[in-house]
């Protein structure tokens, strides 16, 4: 049920999306369906929680990783790509989180920031380690930019196909990010 709930959420408006049609879509009956959900909120927010955990994997592309040099550049590289990624394959349940996150219910804020909080606490460490070796002004704020670069990250992700519709295709997105995101964390515009 809750694969055919994320493929109707691809094609169909949120709140278009009733339990009748889920069911049967499954193949089943809206009772067997509320026998494991109460309604398709419930549904929604359980595969928002999948999806979520999935994203806290998001840090691995920052955490212990270099901003020096060449391989800098590479962990920038890396992070654009891996959360764009995330959000083209995430995008319909995404943007279903984001609304509810945004109409202020707390269990879908709470899932945007637990994929979030994971990048955004690894670029703030990532910051820190910098200041304390001499290589990043002291006087920044880690937290405030590593959630500026998270905010950015999210809202283009958010908005690939509004990129397109401009023009701008993926090949020409990432190196921009990637050298935004850089110079976010190392103050310094990456290496060739």
């Amino acid at each position: 049920m809750l694969d055919c709930l994320s493929e109707m959420l691809s094609s169909s408006p949120y709140r278009d999306v009733k339990v009748i049609d889920v069911a049967r879509k499954a193949g089943t009956s809206p009772a067997t369906f509320y026998q494991y959900f109460p309604d398709v909120e419930g549904a929604v927010l359980e595969i928002a929680n999948a999806m979520a955990q999935e994203g806290e994997q998001l840090t691995g592309l920052v955490e212990g990783r270099s901003w020096v040099g060449k391989a800098g550049r590479q962990t920038a590289e890396d992070l654009v790509e891996g959360f764009l990624s995330f959000w083209r394959k995430n995008d319909a349940i995404l943007r279903v989180v984001d609304l509810g996150a945004a109409e202020g219910d707390k269990r879908f804020y709470k899932i945007r920031m637990k994929i979030l909080n994971s990048v955004n606490n690894s670029l703030a460490d990532s910051i820190k380690e910098l200041q304390s070796k001499g290589k990043v002004d002291k006087d920044i704020n880690p937290m405030a930019v590593a959630g500026s670069l998270v905010a950015m990250l999210a809202s283009v992700a958010g908005h690939q196909k509004g990129f397109q519709s401009w023009g701008v295709k993926q090949a020409e997105l990432k190196p921009s990010l990637a050298l935004l995101v850089h110079m976010g964390v190392t103050g310094k515009k990456p290496p060739k």
